[in-house]
């Protein structure tokens, strides 16, 4: 189980990797339509900072705090209900299923995460 935890912690890293390549994307679509730049600008700041949150979440998830496993648990959370209520496409699929693989160990394991 303990290796298996270990799994956890790098699928924040793809998560963030994801988040950074879909924020250049937002930056990308600028030229197709420059009246969208606040929008997509916006999208763009929101997904890196989630980039961020999950960074984080990947470098201290191991060291059983209780305040990085709720706040991990929570961004998930979020990103999963906050994708659902937006233009659903195969990307937000993907993105969904990747935020659902990395919660559900993280809420069956959570005595590999949480102290003692």
């Amino acid at each position: 189980m303990k290796q298996f935890a270990s799994y956890i912690k790098y699928l924040f890293f793809v998560i963030a990797t994801a988040l950074i390549f879909l924020a250049a994307g937002s930056f990308m679509r600028v030229n197709k339509n420059p009246d969208m730049l606040i929008v997509y600008a916006v999208y763009a700041m929101l997904m890196l900072g989630d980039a961020l949150a999950m960074l984080i979440c990947g470098l201290y998830i191991d060291r059983k705090t209780k305040s990085v496993f709720w706040f991990a648990i929570i961004i998930l959370g979020l990103n999963i209900f906050l994708t659902i209520f937006d233009q659903f496409g195969l990307i937000d699929l993907i993105f969904v299923l990747l935020n659902l693989v990395t919660l559900a160990p993280l809420l069956v394991l959570r005595k590999e995460f949480l102290p003692q």
